[in-house]
């Protein structure tokens, strides 16, 4: 990134600028309100002390409550407009942020560290706003005001008064970002490692215990907790010596004007208004370096957040047309793709013909291609060469709220929401009613379990589908899919987990449930039930090595006729011995 991280955050903020603005002069005139409250109550007392006639007290007492009122009104009001077009403005930096980190299919982040751009990086916009712009303005402006106004009672008194708030708004605020930045730029990082680590060992809990793997990833993220701890002790130190600083500078400055105002001749009543009045100043000026500590604490999450709105703000490819209604021609056309630069490709060259209402089977061993490839149907995965077309258009030029209605259905591990079974079912067709739903889980062998359950549809499912066995979460993502029924359906492995009596029946029923006119994709490592698709395509280390129908395979010799002899005998096998 060639611009600076808060250019690219502060862009977003120019729809919002008159209500920052307004939050900015509000904050000025809370604490100038508070400034000349000091002042005029310092004058109050001393006046107060000679027993002066009250008439001559009388404009100061209801000044003293006016400015005291109208303190709480201004930050009230000042609040009110500042967290107003904040949070306006959040909105919309996590709508891009959330669209950036979902495009980014090619090397998508992980999930804590995703979460932690969402939440805490994004708050760090956030505290840009109030913690350093809006009170930062605020007290630059007062401390102009407050050297203005010193200046009508003595000139020398005004000018001492402006090289205390140069040391306590100027120099401080430059001391506390060098001396807090370096630890500053590594706890953002670091959160968002921890973060990673708290997903990793909550979601793989059971996976590490089995591998005895537990003590080491815990040994890890407790390393990275005693750094972050040790950083922001450090911080927090460091913070209080600048305080303390910052106090000091505030004595001196109040005690240096009472010396110059005396010296210049100024009464004794406006010698304390000048003195409280110098203590209150330099204390609104301090909100500088609370302001530079902030900033600088907040710089790497800014440049996080500003490296995703960058890549947001890039011009999206022109959006097609809507698809037409029914059925769709889809092509592979030399379709290669690499993970990583250098590496084997996953997919080298791959052609497919997937016309209306074909359906076309594709197989392979292990690391072949296969989800890859509905990983670039799809749109998930983009080719670095070749491309897939839906009706002559390639998949990448749909928008992404729209390529879904044409092209979807399971994919390789498919997510079960922390909901009801007819709250997961509906994310796949959110108006249909329970005569569809019926259908779509009859056809993924789901519905007597459904029926089974004493609250029906409305059974939690729990989360990530932990009430339910693997098979049947299985069925359920399925008839998820079945339910969306989109023009192009792709099936990922629908049968994983179920036993091979139940897997050829789901798979059956499954096909025939698709509407006629509508083209299906078919991923799976078993063979059977392949017999009635138009075309069984064979992926090894991405290419295709055969392609035809199940009984041209069959006779064939190859990888699909040697796995076709071992998965029947493993199968038969497995019957034989079946209760």
């Amino acid at each position: 990134m060639t611009d600076r991280p808060e250019r690219a955050v502060l862009r977003l903020a120019r729809p919002y600028l008159s209500r920052l603005l307004g939050a900015g002069l509000l904050a000025a005139a809370t604490e100038f309100a508070g400034l000349a409250l000091m002042a005029t109550a310092t004058w109050l007392l001393m006046s107060a002390a000679g027993r002066p006639p009250l008439d001559r007290l009388t404009v100061a007492i209801v000044a003293v409550r006016a400015l005291a009122v109208s303190r709480g009104v201004f930050r009230y009001t000042e609040r009110l407009a500042g967290h107003d077009a904040v949070l306006r403005m959040i909105t919309d930096v996590r709508t891009r942020v959330f669209a950036t980190l979902t495009a980014r299919r090619d090397a998508a982040p992980r999930t804590g560290d995703a979460l932690s751009r969402l939440v805490s990086d994004v708050e760090a916009v956030q505290d840009l706003l109030l913690r350093v712009l809006v009170p930062g303005a605020a007290a630059a402006l007062v401390s102009l005001l407050a050297v203005g106004s010193a200046a009508l009672i003595s000139p020398p008194a005004a000018g001492v008064l402006a090289v205390g708030l140069l040391v306590a708004g100027v120099a401080l605020p430059v001391l506390a970002a060098r001396l807090t930045r370096r630890a500053a730029d590594e706890v953002a990082p670091l959160r968002g490692a921890l973060a990673v680590d708290a997903v990793d060992l909550t979601h793989g809990a059971a996976d590490l215990a089995a591998f005895g793997a537990t003590g080491a990833a815990l040994a890890a993220a407790e390393t990275r907790g005693g750094r972050l701890a040790r950083l922001e002790r450090r911080l927090a130190a460091t913070g209080f010596a600048v305080d303390a600083a910052g106090v000091l500078v505030g004595g001196l400055t109040a005690a240096a004007v009472v010396v110059v105002a005396l010296r210049a001749g100024v009464g004794g009543v406006l010698v304390g208004v000048l003195a409280v009045g110098s203590l209150a100043t330099v204390e609104v000026a301090l909100a500088l370096v609370g302001a530079a500590r902030q900033h600088t604490q907040l710089r790497a999450g800014l440049a996080r957040v500003a490296d995703l709105l960058t890549d947001a703000g890039e011009p999206a490819p022109t959006a097609p047309a809507a698809p037409a209604p029914g059925g769709h021609d889809v092509r592979f056309e030399g379709v290669t793709v690499r993970y990583r630069e250098g590496a084997a490709p996953a997919l080298a060259g791959v052609d497919i013909d997937l016309p209306a209402g074909r359906r076309v089977a594709v197989v392979g061993p292990s690391g072949a291609g296969k989800s890859t490839l509905a990983a670039v149907l799809t749109g998930a995965v983009r080719p670095d060469a070749g491309r897939v077309t839906v009706d002559g258009v390639d998949v990448s030029g749909y928008p992404d709220e729209e390529l879904p209605r044409v092209v979807g259905g399971l994919l390789a591990e498919a997510y079960v929401f922390h909901a009801t079974v007819r709250e997961n079912l509906l994310l796949g067709r959110p108006r249909a009613d329970e005569a569809e739903l019926t259908a779509a889980t009859r056809a993924a062998g789901l519905l007597d379990w459904v029926g089974a359950q004493p609250q029906g549809w409305d059974t939690v499912v729990g989360e990530q589908g932990g009430q339910l066995s693997g098979g049947q979460r299985q069925r359920l993502a399925l008839a998820r899919a079945l339910l969306a029924a989109p023009p192009v359906l792709v099936l990922d492995e629908p049968t994983e987990g179920l036993d091979p009596a139940a897997a050829d029946a789901v798979l059956a029923s499954a096909l025939a449930a698709t509407p006629t006119g509508h083209s299906v994709l078919l991923i799976s490592h078993r063979l059977s039930g392949l017999a009635g698709l138009d075309e069984i395509v064979v992926l090894d280390a991405g290419r295709v090595a055969q392609r035809g129908r199940h009984e041209e395979l069959v006779a064939r010799p190859g990888w699909y006729r040697e796995q076709w002899l071992l998965q029947e005998a493993a199968e038969r096998g497995y019957l034989a011995l079946a209760p």
